[in-house]
C-alpha cells in the first residue's frame, strides 16, 4: 500500500523571483498521507526544458525532507509524491520512483519477461511501478513521435492495460507537457482529483490528485471528484482537465480493508465516508457480539475499549448499541507510527508496547470487550491481551470489525502468507485460545460489505474487492502467483539488511569508494561496508548499497546544509 500524490499549478513559469514551487504543496500533502507508508518516500518535480529534479530516501516525509529544509531545491510547477510501504521486492528508497504507483500487479513476472526481450529495456528494481512506469513508456515509444499529443498518451494508456494485471492507481509527469493520474479498471486502489484557484496567478486553476481526499481538501482544494474504475485524467500546462475512459470498467470494486483499516476517518473515498462506514462496521458487529454471547454475557461486561485508533469509531457504535461505557483504556504514543507496516515481525512484536500502555484503573477487575479492526496474525492482539490482564482485567474479550483474514493480499497491502495468518485452519475458539482471551468474535463478511455498501451512491460501488476474507478475488489470478509472491516475501526477509539493486550507475569499489561510470564525483563507502555486501548478481556485477539515479538530480543524496 502506498500513497500518491500529482500536482500542476496554473501559473507556470520559472521566474526566479517568482517561482513556482509545486514541491511545497506536494511535501505538506506528504504528511496527510503519511499513515499509507512509512518506509520510503519521495518528490519529482518537472522546471524549465523538462529537467526533473528529486528528493527521495527512506524514512518518513520529516526525515527524507529534512524537516521542509530540502523543499527548497524542487523547482517547477508540477510534481509528483510517493509514500512508499513496500509489497513486494525490497525496501531500497531506489522503488520509491518519480513515478507514483499504488498497487500491485499481478503479472510482473511475465511484464518482466516482455521488457527484457521484446521491449529491450532495463529494469533497475523489484519495484511494481517500474515495471509499469517501462511498459507506459514502451508503448508511448511505439508512435514513433518526438512529441506527443494527449490522445497519444490515452491510446499508450489503453494497451499498457492490457498488458497489466492487479490494482493500481498511478500519478506521472510527461516531462515539459503535464501530469496524468489513472486508475485500475475494477477501481481496486483509490484515485481522488481536487482544484482550487492559484494563489499568484488571477483566474489560473491549480490541479491536485491524491490517493484520499482529505489531503487534498486540507490544501484547500475543492470539487473533489473520484478518478473512476479504468479512467484516466491528464492535464496539461495551463489548461483544464481531460477525461478519458482508457478501458472499460470491469467492475467497481474498492479495496474494502481501505475502509476497515487503511484510509484515514475523515476521508470520504469512492462517495463513502471512512467515517461512516466505520460507525456501521460497529454496530452491526455489536448486534454480532449479542447472537454469539446472549443477554447474560453481554451484562457482565463492564467496558468496551477501542485499539486506537483506527478502531476509535467502531468501538463507540459497539457501546452505543450494547449499552456500555466506553473507555479509552489504552494511551496510544504519538511519536510511535503504525506497527502493521511495519516491514519485519520482530519491529512488529516490539512496537506494540512502545505504541501501547494500558490505564490500569480502566482494566483492574473488570470484564473488558476489546474492539479492533482486525486480527490479522495474531501477535498483536495477543500482546494487548496480555497487557489488558496485566492491567488486572479479570476477563478479556476480543472482538473484530473485520471477519476472519484466511488469504494473502494481492492488490498492494502485504498482510502476511496464509502460514502466518491466524485465521488459517482455525475457528473463533482455537483463536481465542491462541491469543489468551476468553471469546473471539469476528465480523460477518456480508454485514461488513453492507456497512460500506449502504453509503454507495447509486452509481458508487456495486461490490467490494474481499479476496482476504475468503480467498475469491475479482480480478483473475495468474497460474503460480501465490507461490511466487510467497518467494519474493522470502527473498525480502531474507535480505531486509540491505537495498539490493542492480544497476547500471556507480559501482561500488571494496576498501575504496564509489566510482561513477560517468566521472561523477566518487562517493566514500562506510568502513566495514564490504563484509555486508549483497552476494545478489547481476551480469555479473555486485548491486551497490548506494546509488545515484542516472539523469536524474537527487537533492536528499547531497549533504545536509547548515
Amino acid at each position: 500500500m502506498c500513497g500518491v500524490i500529482g500536482l500542476i499549478l496554473g501559473h507556470v513559469g520559472d521566474d526566479p523571483n517568482s517561482p513556482c514551487k509545486a514541491a511545497t504543496a506536494l511535501h505538506e500533502a506528504l504528511y496527510f498521507l503519511q499513515h499509507r507508508g512509512q518506509d520510503a518516500c519521495g518528490i519529482a518535480t518537472c522546471a524549465a526544458g523538462g529537467r526533473i529534479y528529486q528528493c527521495k530516501g527512506n524514512g518518513m516525509a520529516a526525515k527524507v525532507f529534512a524537516d521542509g529544509m530540502r523543499v527548497q531545491d524542487l523547482p517547477g510547477s508540477m510534481g509528483i509524491g510517493h509514500l512508499r510501504y513496500p509489497t513486494a521486492g525490497t525496501s531500497s528508497n531506489a522503488e520509491s520512483q518519480p513515478f507514483a504507483h499504488n498497487g500491485n500487479l499481478i503479472n510482473a513476472p511475465e511484464l518482466r519477461q516482455h521488457l527484457d526481450t521484446v521491449a529491450h529495456r532495463h529494469i533497475n528494481t523489484d519495484s511494481d511501478s517500474e515495471l509499469m512506469l517501462n511498459v507506459f513508456a514502451n508503448e508511448l515509444n511505439e508512435t514513433g513521435k518526438a512529441r506527443v499529443n494527449t490522445d497519444d498518451i490515452f491510446n499508450a494508456l489503453a494497451r499498457m492495460y492490457e498488458r497489466c494485471s492487479g490494482g493500481w492507481a498511478c500519478t506521472a509527469m510527461i516531462a515539459g507537457f503535464g501530469v496524468l493520474g489513472f486508475r485500475d479498471s475494477y477501481g481496486i486502489r483509490p484515485l481522488v482529483l481536487g482544484e482550487k484557484e492559484s494563489e499568484t496567478l488571477p483566474g489560473a486553476k491549480d490541479y491536485m490528485l491524491a490517493s484520499e481526499s482529505i489531503a487534498l481538501r486540507q490544501l484547500g482544494f475543492r470539487n473533489i471528484r473520484d478518478i473512476l474504475p479504468g479512467q484516466a485524467v491528464f492535464i496539461q500546462k495551463g489548461r483544464a482537465p481531460v477525461f478519458h475512459q482508457v478501458q472499460k470498467p470491469k467492475a467497481y470494486s474498492p479495496d474494502i480493508f481501505e475502509y476497515v483499516y487503511f484510509a484515514r476517518p475523515d476521508t470520504v473515498m469512492d462517495g463513502i465516508s471512512v467515517h461512516a462506514s466505520r460507525q456501521r462496521m460497529g454496530y452491526k458487529l455489536a448486534d454480532k457480539i449479542r447472537e454469539l454471547l446472549g443477554d447474560e454475557a453481554i451484562k457482565d461486561i463492564d467496558a468496551v475499549i477501542p485499539i486506537p485508533e483506527t478502531s476509535n469509531t467502531a468501538a463507540a457504535s459497539v457501546s452505543e448499541r450494547l449499552g456500555k461505557p466506553y473507555c479509552q483504556g489504552f494511551v496510544k504514543n504519538r511519536y510511535v507510527f503504525r506497527t502493521f507496516i511495519m516491514p519485519q515481525q520482530g519491529a512488529r512484536q516490539k512496537g506494540v508496547r512502545r505504541k501501547l500502555s494500558a490505564i490500569q484503573t480502566e482494566f483492574e477487575g473488570r470484564c473488558v470487550l476489546l474492539v479492533d479492526d482486525s486480527i490479522v496474525r495474531g501477535t498483536t492482539s495477543k500482546e494487548i491481551v496480555a497487557m489488558a490482564r496485566e492491567a488486572g482485567a479479570r476477563k478479556v474479550i476480543f472482538a473484530s470489525c473485520a471477519p476472519p483474514i484466511t488469504a494473502p493480499h494481492i492488490y498492494g497491502i502485504d498482510l502476511a502468507s496464509p502460514t502466518e495468518l491466524i485465521a488459517s485452519g482455525k475457528d473463533r475458539f482455537a483463536i481465542a485460545k491462541s491469543i489468551d482471551a476468553e471469546e473471539v468474535i469476528y465480523q460477518d463478511l456480508d454485514d461488513l460489505k453492507a456497512a460500506c455498501a449502504e453509503l454507495a451512491a447509486p452509481d458508487g460501488p456495486t461490490q467490494f474487492e474481499v479476496g482476504v476474507f475468503c480467498g475469491t478475488y475479482i480480478t483473475p489470478v495468474p497460474e503460480g502467483y501465490f507461490e511466487h509472491l510467497n518467494e519474493v516475501r522470502g527473498t525480502k526477509r531474507k535480505h531486509a539488511t540491505h537495498a539490493q539493486i542492480s544497476s547500471s550507475g556507480p559501482t561500488l569499489i571494496v576498501g575504496g569508494g564509489q566510482t561513477g561510470t560517468n566521472g561523477s564525483t566518487p562517493l566514500t563507502a562506510a568502513p566495514g561496508a564490504g563484509k555486508d555486501l549483497p552476494e545478489k548478481m547481476r551480469n555479473g556485477a555486485i548491486s551497490p548499497l548506494v546509488r545515484e539515479d542516472i539523469s536524474l538530480h537527487n537533492m536528499a543524496t547531497e549533504p545536509e546544509r547548515r
